[in-house]
């Protein structure tokens, strides 16, 4: 069976502006369950192993998306690094409900896909995203969380706020790249108009879909005590936890390995399972 890889995807959207999807599936003729991959705070869709998951997704027979949000700091012309740092200090949480909507609309067009198997995958902030976007948006039936937070407010707090209100830019070191990436104040004001909308775990608590809550008991960004609180709020929900396992589940970027990392293979493994077991049956 030959795996069908539509890489670099250009998606119109606009409320943002281009970006940037991935597609990978098996070529056998059947609708196939949706997975959409969202990544977080610094990431990309082609950072570390993501693409070997990618592929060992459509392996196990499913039509699983990847992207760019529009404003994550890389382009169309180079989705490989970070060469728009104005686009990144603009980004806010709007527009990234915004792009994941376009990419769920891009793809349930495809007659390849199962519409009535949709999936959201966040990994870090992205699962926060997906959490509110599953709430939102009744043509999601799963919902799967990888070291996700439990909340989108994680701005700077006392003085280093009212420096970065007065100032109106903070900047945070990318250890790997050694930039300085700028986050303008417009993100908080984005947040505080909708921080209704923006409540995750409001979202936890009334998203129907069915929940995985994946998580590495050693995670370094954020805290297991994040997806012990989601598993809380939304009792319904499975939460499994990987002892020892980073943030990244064992990946790094550059990923120069041809497998992946243990960690992140036991959870595509067990996040494969539980999408046949609760969507299998429909």
């Amino acid at each position: 069976m030959g795996i069908v890889k539509k890489q670099n995807v250009i998606i119109s959207n606009p409320e943002t502006k281009d970006f940037l999807a991935d597609a990978f599936y098996p070529e056998n003729g059947s609708r196939l369950p949706l997975v959409i991959f969202v990544h977080g705070y610094k990431g990309y869709k082609d950072w570390g192993a993501w693409t070997l998951m990618a592929e060992k997704f459509a392996e196990a027979g499913f039509f699983f998306v990847k992207f760019n949000f529009s404003h994550n700091g890389t382009t169309v012309e180079d989705p490989l690094n970070f060469g728009d740092l104005e686009a990144f200090g603009n980004n806010n949480y709007s527009r990234e409900l915004s792009d994941l909507g376009a990419v769920i609309d891009y793809f349930t067009t495809d007659d390849a896909v199962d519409t009535d198997k949709i999936i959201l995958m966040g990994h870090s902030r992205g699962g926060g995203i997906s959490i509110i976007k599953t709430y939102e948006d009744e043509r999601i039936h799963g919902l799967i969380t990888l070291a996700s937070v439990d909340t989108l407010d994680r701005f700077p707090k006392n003085e280093a706020f009212e420096n970065w209100r007065k100032a109106g830019v903070y900047y945070v070191m990318n250890g790997r790249t050694k930039q300085e990436m700028p986050h303008y104040y417009q993100f908080y004001e984005d947040y505080e108009k909708d921080v209704h909308r923006f409540d995750v775990e409001r979202a936890t608590e009334m998203a129907k879909a069915h929940f995985l809550i994946i998580h590495g008991t050693s995670d370094e960004s954020v805290p297991v005590k994040n997806a012990e609180h989601l598993h809380l709020l939304h009792p319904n929900s499975e939460l499994f936890l990987i002892e020892n396992a980073d943030h990244t589940f064992g990946a790094k970027e550059p990923w120069e390995e041809s497998v992946l990392p243990k960690d992140l293979d036991r959870a595509v493994e067990k996040c494969t399972a539980f999408i046949n077991d609760k969507l299998g049956r429909m």
